[in-house]
């Protein structure tokens, strides 16, 4: 029979198994037109710059639980690919604020139709779980990404 730390050991392993699988996933190409592609981690920015409009490096190295050097270099990325357009944030001269171009506002769509499939699926399937077993799930969830926040706090600052 197991223990409660063998089972909390064992959902601690298929965790890991499956952010190994969403890292694989992250790296996957997203094809935009016949001659454009982003990866999905790409398509991952742009779709959380086209979801609040204008965001700042700060902002989106927030959103993502990134520094803001790794943000930005992502920006820079994308920018330089003409998904997104940099200009100065109104209320500071320090920040940068980012918006998505034409081809970006493409991209956002072509990556809503690629994991728009996969929500449906994911939304249908954990919709047989009570509302209990998902707040559940959602609490383990932040309480493994606070563990992971207190690593990642304890490495040199790189900016």
């Amino acid at each position: 029979m197991e223990t409660k730390e063998d089972l909390i050991k064992a959902s601690i392993r298929e965790l890991l198994r499956v952010a190994k699988k969403y890292s694989r996933i992250e790296e996957l190409p997203i094809r935009i037109d016949d001659n454009t592609e982003v990866t999905t981690r790409e398509a991952h920015i742009i779709q959380a710059i086209g979801e609040h409009e204008l965001v700042s490096v700060t902002g989106l190295a927030v959103y993502f639980g990134i520094t803001k050097s790794a943000a930005s270099q992502m920006i820079a990325k994308l920018t330089k690919k003409g998904f997104l357009q940099k200009e100065q944030a109104p209320n500071s001269n320090k920040e940068l604020q980012v918006s998505l171009t034409q081809p970006g506002w493409e991209a956002f769509h072509a990556h809503e139709l690629f994991h728009g499939k996969d929500m449906t699926v994911l939304v249908d399937r954990l919709s047989s779980f009570s509302l209990s077993q998902i707040a559940t799930i959602s609490v383990l969830f932040e309480a493994i990404g606070n563990v992971m926040d207190e690593r990642l706090s304890q490495l040199p600052k790189r900016e």
